[in-house]
């Protein structure tokens, strides 16, 4: 029973000291990696994408962007583009490219870096 009872207590304690995910990243403070990129989000998509009464999906809100994905890559790249309810054509990026929408997109919904 003495093991028992050790056995228990060392569980716990290394349980007490495993790191623990933190609460998840305040939006207004995510950009993507490319500085590039960065400049874009932030001159475009971020006013609305981290406000949460803005309707917009937050950034990296995987409940708000699992929706819109399923509807495909293609579907939401066209929502970017042509303007899709309160989203403005383009996101009011102009400078934007196709390929700047497509990672851009990928990036709010915390898609980066897979296919």
């Amino acid at each position: 029973m003495n093991h028992f009872v050790s056995l228990v207590a060392a569980s716990l304690i290394l349980a007490a000291c495993a790191p623990r995910a933190g609460p998840p990243a305040d939006p207004a403070s995510l950009a993507p990696a490319d500085p590039r990129l960065a400049e874009l989000y932030a001159g475009s998509c971020k006013a609305c994408h981290v406000v949460a009464d803005s309707g917009a999906p937050l950034v990296h809100d995987a409940k708000a962007w699992a929706p819109r994905w399923k509807q495909g890559e293609a579907t939401l790249l066209d929502h970017v583009v042509q303007g899709y309810k309160a989203m403005p054509a383009t996101g009011q990026c102009a400078s934007c490219t196709p390929d700047d929408f497509k990672a851009l997109t990928r990036f709010m919904a915390g898609k980066e870096g897979q296919k």
